[in-house]
């Protein structure tokens, strides 16, 4: 089976899962005699046999869902924090959540595995969970353009090309309010964490110039319409990218010369989670070599597991420098949360530019 195909069954078996869910069935199956757990986390963001796996060595149901966008995910928290015990947001999220009192600090006696988690990641979690209490790296990456090499002639170095009429209409933009934020302010040498109204009105003012030339504002979409040859440039995080350049040769992943946002997705539990207990069981089972390798090999985003990036047996893979990069080669800052304040001058700068008639 390819990759594709068993990507889309696995999001079948997932909607499964939840379909079980909503209907109630099996509340009190036999099969979970030690309880249940559940999961919010990306779209196609783990390897559903994983899942499985889980389930069998601990008894444990899980019951799966996901989402698309950090802030759905915050939205969903906010009404109710034990709506799931376990949660994958990225890191400007985890400290809004941190800071909203919506975290259970973890006890890491209960996730030995943490130990398989390169310490550099804990130490730049510190930007975002200062004493590394509430949250275990889980995947990382840049974020980047990937582009049709069959499609673009011009050199791809610069989020400049991304302006260029001559790709009017083939051109995709992330659906993301910081995602897309981010490639307008590091075009006029923004940091993109600004609070300045000035340069968030020069960014919003350049996607609002921008949007003729967008085919769509599309989150996972832009993988499968880049393999497709459908769009010639696309904002995409590196992980994606390591995917579509197994199913389409001709497509280049490149961090531009302004430099990108490198971001670390992370486990966390939930202040209001009904099964922490099991919360830590399914982080520490995630934190496993040969578990974290299974899910890298599966949704191809970077590993922050030392065990799992050690027994990566394709070699261009493990030397890759879209999977791995020397983050010294390029300007890099991470996104943080930016205050109340902050997310109403991105949200409506948003806003402004997602309603713009053009």
């Amino acid at each position: 089976m390819n990759k594709l195909k068993k990507r889309l069954l696995s999001v079948l078996l997932l909607f499964g899962l939840m379909a079980g869910t909503v209907c109630g069935c099996g509340s009190e199956s036999s099969k979970s005699p030690n309880g249940k757990l559940y999961v919010y986390n990306w779209g196609e963001y783990i390897d559903e046999d994983v899942i499985q796996e889980f389930e069998e060595e601990t008894g444990i149901d899980v019951i799966y869902d996901m989402f698309e966008t950090n802030e759905i995910m915050f939205a969903k928290l906010a009404q109710d924090t034990s709506a799931y015990d376990v949660v994958c947001p990225s890191d400007y999220m985890i400290q809004k959540l941190i800071q909203n009192d919506m975290l259970r600090e973890l006890n890491f006696d209960n996730i030995p595995n943490s130990k398989n988690i390169g310490e550099q990641y804990f130490v730049q979690s510190r930007d975002f969970d200062p004493e590394n209490k509430y949250s275990v790296p889980y995947c990382w990456g840049t974020v980047g353009i990937l582009y049709n090499k069959t499609m673009v002639n011009d050199t791809v170095d610069s989020w400049d090309i991304l302006w260029d009429s001559k790709y009017n209409g083939s051109i995709l933009m992330q659906d993301s309010v910081r995602d897309a934020m981010m490639v307008a302010l590091l075009k006029n040498g923004y940091s993109l964490n600004t609070t300045d109204p000035g340069e968030i009105r020069v960014a919003t003012d350049d996607l609002i110039t921008q949007k003729p030339l967008v085919q769509a504002y599309v989150v996972d979409q832009v993988r499968d319409k880049m393999i497709g040859g459908e769009a010639a440039l696309g904002v995409i995080y590196s992980g994606e990218a390591i995917y579509t350049a197994r199913e389409n040769p001709d497509l280049v992943y490149v961090v531009p010369k302004e430099g990108t946002n490198v971001w670390i997705d992370s486990w966390v539990i939930t202040k209001g989670s009904k099964n922490a207990e099991n919360a830590e069981k399914w982080i520490d089972f995630m934190c496993r070599g040969d578990i974290a390798l299974k899910n890298f090999e599966y949704i191809t985003y970077s590993t922050p597991n030392d065990v799992a990036k050690e027994n990566i047996e394709d070699e261009d893979i493990k030397n890759s420098k879209v999977a791995f990069p020397d983050l010294s080669s390029f300007p890099t800052e991470s996104y943080k949360y930016l205050g109340e304040a902050g997310d109403r001058l991105y949200n409506d700068a948003w806003m402004e530019v997602k309603s713009a008639d053009y």
